[in-house]
């Protein structure tokens, strides 16, 4: 059967499935660490709990994503199984395995990671609250049906990659520009690389370039996420080719300076924070618009799309995907208009055609809550020693690391809670799992003051933390400088 096939896009197909089947890699790596101290059968938040509480009402069943765990008991071991399995998969693909085969073999891979990660992030609960997280997952979903190198890529699955980044820049910026007024008076990355939920190795030096570099930041995020995206379909121009052939040649490049230009702006924020694999995502996802002539097998032609033999039943499955992804997109298409915007939101129980958006505000101020532990009986006179965390800030004098694409889940909710007007129950329970020197809890720290041991008390002190001056940093070495706010939480044992 013959279908418009994307001849021109090889290479970005090449790397759209390699660079999500790597981010699947280490969003399976992360869950393998991480999800059972935190979530697992003794996690701060049992997922467990969640399942059986689910598992009681049928409406509340309705709310819950898809899992294999209402089908199968969840353990602590199934779930190891799960990510072992899923990191196999995707590192084949990474590998370009299963691309070697028909279009199906591929197909399956991707929507095996797709419903497996989707299993797993379906009872994160806050800890895979995240945008993210749905991006992946779509991103995964859409790879499913890329093909193999025996064909070109299907065009209708080249556009919706489109569709996704068009979504994911433009309602980030339309995000922005209907939240804080930060982003209208041009403040805003005076702010961010200060207060961002994890800085960088670079943050501190980004932070302190001058304000009319900080102002040329929000303006080119702005011109990037609110202009740039729309310049994304321009290839699909070149479907003029068998009428006006002339047309074929500056859509295409029209595109691929597009995608150049989210690219580089993705770079910045890479190298200045730690975005999990946001920004990894999405230099990924914009390559879907870079075209490279005769860059798919046996593509002798040009021009980004002519007809081109493809198997039946693959241009059956591609079109109604289409179809599919076309239909869920409405609520998303219509969110990005709303005077309420809604930010990294799903509109259905598998994930697909979300809502995504990042930072409508920018917070002027750091507070971070540091937790300390001492052994001695008396509290009141006790010398306290301060937990570390891996990637939040802490010791005035540590450079912050560089950890993104891999995400430190714990570390970045401990950012949202002094946002929020009470203490979350999670962190309760983590400061009991303190109290019990829980081994599984300590991998979770940089660095347990006490090696092991059970503390008598713990405590929470909240600080207010700033990037030293060059000069400061000269004098003392110190990265931040940070003053004493208040005891949050006043010290608490276990009882005996």
């Amino acid at each position: 059967m013959d279908g418009f096939a994307a001849v021109d896009f090889g290479f970005a197909r090449e790397v759209l499935q390699r660079g999500i089947a790597a981010l699947f890699a280490v969003a399976f790596l992360s869950t393998l660490n991480q999800f059972r101290p935190l979530l697992g059968e003794r996690g701060l938040l049992p997922a467990p709990d969640l399942l059986a509480w689910v598992a009681s009402s049928k409406a509340r069943r309705r709310m819950l994503h898809p899992t294999v765990f209402t089908r199968i008991r969840y353990t602590d071991r199934r779930l190891v199984v799960l990510c072992g399995v899923g990191m196999l998969i995707a590192l084949a693909l990474v590998a370009g395995i299963p691309q070697l085969g028909p279009p199906w073999v591929p197909m399956i891979c991707f929507l095996l990671l797709w419903f497996g990660y989707m299993s797993i992030s379906s009872i994160g609960q806050t800890f895979y609250g995240f945008g993210w997280e749905m991006l992946l997952l779509e991103a995964g979903f859409l790879a499913a049906f890329l093909g193999s190198r025996d064909q070109p890529p299907p065009t209708v699955v080249i556009v919706l990659f489109w569709w996704l980044l068009f979504r994911l820049e433009f309602g980030a910026g339309m995000i922005k520009i209907r939240g804080g007024r930060e982003w209208r008076d041009l403040t805003a990355m005076m702010f961010h690389h200060e207060t961002q939920p994890m800085p960088g190795p670079l943050s501190r030096q980004a932070h302190l370039l001058p304000a009319w570099f900080h102002r040329g930041e929000v303006l080119g995020n702005h011109f990037a996420q609110l202009i740039v995206p729309v310049f994304l379909f321009a290839p699909a121009l070149a479907l003029l080719q068998r009428w006006v052939p002339e047309l074929v040649e500056g859509p295409q490049i029209v595109g691929t300076v597009a995608a150049g230009v989210v690219i580089l702006t993705q770079l910045w924020l890479i190298v200045t924070g730690n975005f999990a694999w946001l920004n990894w995502a999405t230099v990924v996802v914009a390559f879907s618009a870079v075209s490279l002539p005769g860059s798919s097998t046996g593509s002798a032609t040009q021009g980004g799309w002519v007809p081109e033999r493809v198997e039946g039943y693959w241009t059956v499955i591609t079109a109604a995907v289409g179809i599919l992804c076309l239909a869920l997109s409405w609520p998303a298409l219509r969110n990005l208009f709303a005077r309420r915007q809604l930010m990294n939101a799903s509109f259905n129980r598998w994930q697909l055609a979300n809502a995504y958006g990042a930072f409508g505000t920018v917070t002027k101020e750091r507070i971070e809550y540091i937790v300390e532990g001492t052994e001695d009986a008396d509290a009141d006179a006790a010398d306290w020693r301060e937990y570390e965390f891996k990637g939040k800030p802490g010791d005035v004098h540590r450079i912050p690391r560089q950890f993104a694409p891999y995400h430190l889940r714990l570390d970045w909710l401990m950012w949202f809670l002094p946002l929020g007007r009470s203490l979350e129950d999670w962190f309760t329970a983590f400061l009991w799992r303190l109290l019990e020197a829980d081994p599984a809890m300590l991998r979770m720290l940089c660095h347990d003051p006490f090696e092991g041991r059970r503390p008598r008390w713990v405590r929470v002190i909240s600080y207010r933390y700033r990037f030293t001056t060059r000069a400061q940093h000269r004098a003392t070495g110190d990265v931040w400088l940070r003053d004493r706010r208040r005891v949050l939480v006043r010290p608490v044992a276990l009882r005996v």
